[in-house]
């Protein structure tokens, strides 16, 4: 549901394999309270949420017995469906934006369209399969799902890394930052859907 006039939304999302609480403020302030089992995924949320601004709350129950793959992508859907349920009709938002983030020796561009159709380019490798105990892998399920969901295309670039750590932020922290951009009013046109079909959903 989307609550009240402003932008923000709640989602809860229950199956088999993951049980998913999430509320997003799109105008905050970046306050997170996360939640998901996987320290490192939940260290990458508290950079999203901290860097795009968006108040976040996720608290996920997932089958981690079996792997941290259901929990991570599942995460990555309902954050996506709150994003989009709290975007509306996307009326009087810039809509684009794109970043180059630099971290060490690490530099990772981020490029994205609130366009309403999901789609993820991702030109990232990692040098290591895992950070700690987390897949790398598990980085591009999260986008993808996170991109879908929302509606948003999404490209990723990592020009250069050598630590999977530094790579694997420097994407989370990026796409925060462009997703800041992209979704803030735009005071030119602040009643306007920044499109000439006249729509951003589909």
């Amino acid at each position: 549901m989307v609550l009240g006039n402003t932008r923000a939304a709640q989602i809860s999302r229950k199956t088999n394999e993951t049980d998913i609480n999430v509320s997003v403020e799109l105008d905050g302030s970046g306050r997170f309270d996360i939640s998901t089992g996987v320290g490192f995924f939940d260290h990458m949320l508290e950079q999203l949420s901290r860097h795009s601004l968006i108040d976040m709350t996720v608290k996920t129950k997932g089958d981690l017995h079996i792997d941290d793959h259901h929990t991570v992508e599942d995460t990555g859907i309902a954050i996506g469906q709150a994003i989009a349920k709290a975007l509306g009709d996307r009326r009087g938002i810039m809509r684009y934006a794109s970043l180059d983030l630099a971290m060490d020796e690490t530099l990772t561009r981020a490029a994205l369209d609130v366009s309403g159709r999901p789609f993820l380019v991702w030109n990232v490798e990692f040098p290591t399969q895992k950070i700690g105990t987390f897949d790398t892998e598990l980085v591009r399920e999260f986008f993808q799902a996170l991109a879908q969901n929302a509606g948003i295309t999404l490209h990723v670039t990592n020009h250069y890394g050598v630590n999977s750590h530094h790579i694997a932020e420097t994407c989370f922290k990026a796409v925060a930052r462009t997703l800041r951009a992209a979704i803030e009013p735009d005071p030119r046109q602040p009643n306007a859907i920044p499109s000439t079909k006249g729509t951003l959903n589909g």
